[in-house]
């Protein structure tokens, strides 16, 4: 099995894995583990010869906890790797490389603040809430990597802008945080779906141009100014 190329999961003592089929096996001799995070070591590392990709399932996520392979391979691709990055060729196009990321993520910041503002659409009475609004959801929900719906492109982005208003709202004028749960089946999402309930209606009294009285949104954008 060394000259295969497997996913394995992590298991107990830490110099084994677990195969797809249940089966426990050891380490083979020689081999290294090779962390997670630098993703063209690895990718060369998998490239150079048989590897055992080690990944944890929990709910629907997927951890990394790296790779094992042999340690010669992982040596040998480090050193190239890192003799790479020490040249001037890989210096500019690392240059370019952010670049051309920060002004990708720069549009992206401006389109989901604009997609949020057309989900709101608050009555031209409340244009300066709704501006301080969308822009506090903006900066919570579009930082690279922060793991939140305003980064996934699995559903379009009007919809991400409204999830990211509602998580917004339910962190910030409600009790959410400092509730106490019952750890019961769905019960959490239950109470997730009531708490949207009341912060679309909110939400529509400032599209309908109807003042709240003590309403918990000012609040919170107040405190964050």
């Amino acid at each position: 099995m060394p000259d295969q190329t497997r996913n394995v999961s992590p298991s107990f003592p830490y110099d084994t894995v677990r195969f797809e089929d249940g089966t426990k096996a050891a380490i083979p001799q020689g081999w290294a583990l090779l962390p997670p995070g630098d993703a063209t070591l690895t990718r060369r590392v998998k490239a150079a010869g048989p590897s055992w990709t080690v990944q944890e399932k929990k709910g629907r996520k997927t951890f990394s906890h790296g790779v094992w392979a042999p340690a010669a391979n992982i040596e040998a691709q480090r050193e190239k790797t890192e003799a790479e990055r020490e040249t001037p060729e890989y210096a500019r196009k690392r240059a370019t490389d952010l670049a051309r990321k920060e002004k990708k993520h720069e549009e992206y910041v401006e389109d989901f603040c604009g997609a949020v503002l057309s989900y709101l659409n608050f009555n031209e009475r409340f244009a300066t809430i709704a501006k301080t609004l969308a822009e506090a959801v903006t900066v919570h929900a579009t930082p690279v990597g922060s793991g939140t719906v305003a980064r996934t492109e699995r559903i379009p982005i009007e919809e991400r802008a409204e999830a990211a208003v509602i998580a917004w709202m339910r962190h910030q004028t409600t009790a959410y945080d400092d509730m106490r749960i019952a750890r019961v089946k769905g019960k959490r999402r239950e109470v997730r779906r009531e708490l949207a309930k009341r912060s679309k209606a909110l939400l529509q009294s400032y599209r309908d141009g109807v003042a709240v009285a003590g309403c918990p949104l000012q609040k919170a954008l107040e405190q964050r100014g």
